[in-house]
């Protein structure tokens, strides 16, 4: 325990919270993952639905005749 005693105590009441990405940016290092992986997750969503956009429009949109509006 003599470690963890010396890191309190030179860290003073910063001991135990997060670490901020910039100083200056109150967003810590926890919350930037997080977003990165919202941002991920939506990004994949939104290919997945391009995608079966994409099909509805090429493929089953001219199997009910709604290629002749084009």
């Amino acid at each position: 325990m003599g470690e963890a005693k010396r890191r309190k105590t030179a860290l003073g009441e910063k001991y135990g919270q997060e670490t901020r990405i910039l100083p200056w940016i109150p967003i810590t290092k926890t919350q930037s993952e997080k977003f990165v992986q919202w941002t991920t997750r939506g990004a994949w969503i939104g290919i997945v639905l391009t995608v079966l956009g994409w099909i509805a429009i090429r493929f089953i949109g001219p199997a009910f005749g709604w290629w002749q509006v084009v």
